[in-house]
């Protein structure tokens, strides 16, 4: 098989890291990196303890998603899964999992950690912080 996007999903369901892993499978593949982002019982900007994100996205933030992992993957053997979670999440819940498998690790690090800054910078999806306290704070593209 050759490299490229193989999933590129936005998810209300669960996300599961052995589907991303099995999406990318490649017998040429020597390396494969994974990247789980995961609802934190804390956050900087939070007076008190985080108790769940709620992600919601634009309607078009899986083509955009797709478009982000395409990019991150041009001019490389590289393979991506790559998924991001809507609804609400509760503390320990995976927001972002991504798979990246190539022939060499370097290359499947560096398209992994592009995906994820991107996803970061310009995937259209918004998350509400709720703190334990019933306290919400909105962050979006970017935050």
């Amino acid at each position: 098989m050759s490299g490229g996007v193989r999933l590129a999903r936005i998810s209300d369901v669960a996300l599961v890291l052995d589907e991303h892993l099995d999406a990318v499978d490649d017998a040429s593949s020597g390396a494969v990196t994974t990247f789980v982002g995961r609802v934190r019982d804390h956050d900087p900007d939070a007076a008190g303890a985080v108790v769940a994100l709620e992600y919601s996205a634009h309607p078009d933030a899986e083509t955009a998603l797709h478009a982000i992992a395409e990019k991150a993957s041009a001019g490389t053997a590289a393979s991506v899964a790559v998924s991001h979670r809507i609804g609400r999440l509760a503390v320990g819940d995976a927001a972002v999992v991504i798979a990246v498998a190539s022939p060499h690790r370097a290359e499947a690090f560096e398209v992994c950690r592009e995906v994820i800054e991107q996803i970061k910078l310009a995937l259209p999806v918004w998350k509400r912080q709720i703190e334990a306290d019933g306290t919400t704070a909105w962050k979006g593209i970017g935050g």
